[in-house]
């Protein structure tokens, strides 16, 4: 409130008017005297905010109350209560447990079907419950950060998808297209509900819809996906969608078919943990990332995944504060042995290379020839992908190709830099992964290295023969750079099959054991000092040999470099290889 007064009267005046007008009238109040520009006196109004009257809440309100908590309560009594038995918590509890009380920001279609089967419906009866139509949508709060998320109410009809549902679930994927801001899918459902396909199943804008949402949604948000229950047919595919799915351990499952529709079908008897579970899937078919142990671990899981990534494809991935690495770099020499038939694991090397306790393995028991991880390099999330020595001595498989292209994939979207620590053989070769398509999986690999536009970095830890070079981004495939350790070698081939398959009629034709023994001995070391990095580097065809315990901050240094490097692509719709 402005008030201006006589220009004779005095600044004492002035303030006994604010004060007793800030009183009153309860409001801030600034006088001024005569035509001055700026007030002689200012008083702020002490009150005790909202003010008080004689309205309140009416019948009509207390009526909407006492419908939301009948909603909350979700479906059938019984239903809930067998809730416990399954290891599993109520939606709503879930709901608690992931965002806390008060990081649920608002949920959207929570008296979805009410008409059809609250108390005063007509011919409503208990199990004829359907709350929120068994599904749960809105935005929240987890870990500091807004995320759209979705969240089958199992105590509906095991979950299952209908017509209203299934609306809310395309409208949170369309705004969260808009909003730029990451999903989570807390997936707990049966299916869609066959008594009531007509209203949902091949609609424009039905469950089918779904996927194509996904598919908008692939690269420009993250979508984590974690895995409550069995979850057959169309349901299934929002797991596999995700960028990231989480499996429980004995409790969820996945298949395109129920054990009962395989066996009228095929006449296979399996039960659903051998056909779907969690198990299967991370050592199998690779669509679990990884399994949770319970709740609370999934819960963490995610908490931990999503401090590597964006909230969407126009950010960076966040930064944490530096730390020293788990055990000394000074010892990443010692770890890789010379021999390179020898076998190590490859996370000793990286416990040495990356910041304390931020290694983050995603599809550990699967394709394990290869090892696929987030770390963070002074704080800076990198994406790592490396040859695993200890598995099949590195060398890579169908199923490690197309687990190391999805990685790279996925890192390159959410731009996250790329590590490749290259300790292989090659491609395997063999009947048996022709037949499990190692050149269309290895292409795959290859092509999501050549694609990735992030900052790369290629570092030839020991062995890199054959296309093994190719495929851990070697100096042809647009690194940033291309860096080697002293044990490192690059060759068509390994020292062995190179002296049998060049030499095998030479030595063949010596008689006497020992002379063959030392021609082998000879060409091996031969062979050995042209594939060695010393020539390679001689050549430049690699940029840098690098004492192994320089090697972090060596990377760290290269990595902040090119932190903003730009790589042009071919102008085109976008390729045809994945």
């Amino acid at each position: 409130m402005r008030i201006r007064i006589d220009g004779d009267a005095s600044v004492e005046e002035a303030s006994a008017i604010a004060e007793a007008l800030a009183t009153q009238a309860g409001r801030d109040v600034k006088v001024y005297i005569g035509d001055a520009e700026e007030p002689a006196a200012v008083e702020e109004a002490e009150l005790e905010l909202p003010l008080s009257d004689d309205l309140g809440p009416t019948d009509r309100e207390a009526t909407l109350r006492e419908e939301i908590d009948d909603i909350l309560r979700g479906g059938p009594e019984k239903y809930v209560e067998r809730l416990p038995e399954q290891n599993k918590l109520f939606v709503r509890d879930r709901l608690e447990l992931w965002f806390g009380e008060d990081g649920l920001r608002f949920e959207d279609g929570k008296f979805a079907n009410f008409d059809a089967w609250h108390e005063d419906a007509p011919d409503s009866a208990p199990d004829d419950r359907l709350p929120a139509d068994g599904m749960i949508t809105g935005a929240a709060t987890f870990e500091g950060r807004d995320v759209h998320f979705m969240a089958n109410d199992f105590s509906v009809k095991a979950g299952s998808m209908a017509k209203r549902g299934t609306e809310k679930f395309l409208r949170m994927q369309q705004r969260a297209l808009k909003s730029g801001k990451p999903v989570l899918y807390l997936m707990d459902s049966s299916g869609g509900r066959i008594d009531k396909q007509t209203e949902f199943f091949a609609n424009r804008e039905g469950i089918g819809k779904y996927y194509y949402n996904h598919s908008m949604l692939s690269g420009r948000v993250p979508q984590v996906c974690v895995l409550y229950g069995p979850c057959i047919a169309g349901a299934a595919y929002t797991p596999v969608f995700a960028d990231f799915t989480i499996m429980v351990r004995d409790m969820s499952a996945m298949a395109i078919a129920s054990p009962r529709m395989v066996e009228m079908v095929t006449g296979e008897q399996i039960d659903m943990q051998d056909l779907g579970g969690p198990d299967m899937h991370a050592r199998e078919s690779g669509s679990a990332d990884l399994v949770a142990d319970d709740e609370e671990h999934a819960r963490e899981l995610v908490a931990d995944l999503m401090t590597y990534l964006p909230d969407n494809a126009d950010e960076k991935p966040p930064r944490s504060d530096p730390k020293p690495p788990t055990r000394s770099p000074e010892g990443i020499d010692s770890v890789v042995p010379q021999e390179p038939n020898r076998g190590y694991d490859m996370r000793d090397l990286i416990e040495r290379v990356v910041d304390h306790d931020s290694m983050f393995e995603l599809q550990p028991e699967y394709g394990k020839e290869i090892l696929t991880l987030f770390a963070r390099i002074d704080g800076r999330p990198v994406g790592i992908i490396a040859n695993q020595p200890d598995e099949r001595a590195g060398a890579i498989f169908p199923d490690s190709a197309e687990k190391a292209a999805q990685f790279a994939w996925k890192c390159d979207a959410f731009d996250v830099p790329l590590l490749y620590l290259c300790d292989t053989p090659g491609f395997m070769a063999g009947s048996q992964v022709e037949k499990e398509a190692i050149l269309e999986k290895g292409k795959k690999m290859i092509y999501a290295t050549s694609e990735a536009t992030v900052p790369k970095q290629c570092v030839v830890v020991r062995k890199a023969y054959g296309a093994g070079i190719y495929a851990m981004s070697g100096p042809a495939y647009d690194p940033d750079s291309t860096i080697a350790l002293p044990s490192g070698e690059i060759g068509i081939m390994g020292p062995e099959a190179a002296i049998n398959a060049v030499y095998a009629n030479k030595l063949a034709a010596v008689d006497d054991p020992e002379e063959r023994a030392e021609m082998e001995q000879r060409l091996r070391e031969e062979y050995r000092e042209d594939i060695d990095v010393k020539r390679m580097a001689s050549e430049v065809v690699i940029d840098e040999i690098v004492p192994p315990s320089e090697l972090r901050d060596e990377l760290n240094n290269r990595f902040t470099f090119y932190e903003g490097v730009e790589k042009q692509r071919p102008s085109k719709k976008h390729g045809t290889i994945l």
